[in-house]
């Protein structure tokens, strides 16, 4: 979902050149978009059925599947050497296990919606995290003013000056440690993976991989294996996947190379708002005023703390 988002950008590597996309960049940037616009509206749906951990699980299984059979087109390999496996092993679980397992849980109790726009704070957190983890992401005055001003945006979703009523707190916090460990995750690849010779996609095949691995091992440990399977729900497992996990990652690779990396994570933007309309629309969850400015707010704060300032000329 985001470079940072509740999908999986491949981690820092070598992005292979695409060969001459058939489709506008646009195009793809507006089906992305979609995909994990919608990405919460199916966990809701395989929630309804299944239990998060199973959500979570298929929800790897059927992305690797798909990014399986691109490396066997592309003809590529899994990387090799214990030490990269062991990085990715951790951000597989930074990065996938651990926060689409929380935004599984956390549908149990809140909103598709609040989910969606607590998944927009990631940009938010990643700027607080790198002030501190990264010595060269330095903050200017426009960075901090936007991560003050999503965080108001935050308190408003949540109706903080009626004191959160009403607000599942749990569920709500499960969500916003799942929106905070999507840029843990990339703090951590950028550390240990960046400049990789794998490329992109051996990387995240491989990371998708151990995540899928460590849902095999949790999943049964804490669920009992379904007595009847509901079809709807498997389905839009299948669908969150397939497409929003598998397919979603290998349109943004040819979107961050024909387009470059801050135009490409501009989708981060346009996904709580798909999300929002999406569980309003379909699954006629409630909306209040506080939603939508809040989330514009949130949206704002969080372009804001992506500028970057301008090179000296």
């Amino acid at each position: 979902m985001s470079s940072v988002t509740a999908t999986t950008p491949a981690p820092a590597g070598t992005v292979p050149a695409p060969a001459r996309p058939r489709l506008d960049w646009r195009l793809r940037f507006g089906a992305l978009s979609l995909i994990w616009g919608f990405s919460f509206l199916l966990i809701k749906v395989g929630t309804q059925g299944y239990a998060p951990f199973q959500v979570t699980f298929g929800r790897l299984a059927f992305g690797t599947a798909v990014l399986a059979v691109a490396m066997a087109v592309r003809r590529e390999r899994l990387p090799r050497g214990a030490r990269t496996w062991g990085h990715l092993a951790v951000a597989g679980f930074l990065l996938n296990a651990l926060p689409f397992s929380l935004f599984a849980f956390a549908e149990l109790t809140i909103p598709s919606t609040l989910a969606g726009i607590c998944n927009a704070t990631s940009p938010l957190w990643g700027m607080a995290l790198s002030l501190v983890a990264l010595s060269e992401d330095r903050p200017t005055r426009v960075r901090v003013a936007g991560l003050g001003l999503g965080f108001l945006g935050v308190l408003t979703v949540l109706g903080a000056w009626q004191g959160f009523e009403g607000l599942d707190a749990r569920g709500t916090a499960l969500a916003l440690l799942a929106s905070l460990s999507y840029p843990v995750g990339w703090i951590y690849v950028r550390r240990t993976l960046a400049g990789s010779s794998h490329s992109n996609l051996s990387l995240t095949g491989g990371q998708l991989l151990l995540a899928t691995v460590q849902l095999a091992v949790v999943t049964p440990l804490f669920t009992t294996l379904p007595t009847t399977f509901a079809v709807g729900p498997l389905l839009a497992i299948a669908a969150l996947g397939m497409l929003g996990t598998g397919l979603a990652v290998l349109v943004q690779y040819g979107l961050v190379a024909e387009v470059g990396p801050t135009t490409g994570q501009m989708v981060t933007y346009f996904v709580p708002v798909i999300a929002a309309a999406a569980g309003i629309t379909l699954l006629g969850e409630p909306l209040t005023w506080s939603t939508p400015v809040g989330a514009a707010i949130v949206l704002a704060g969080a372009a804001l703390t992506q500028a970057r300032p301008k090179p000296p000329a």
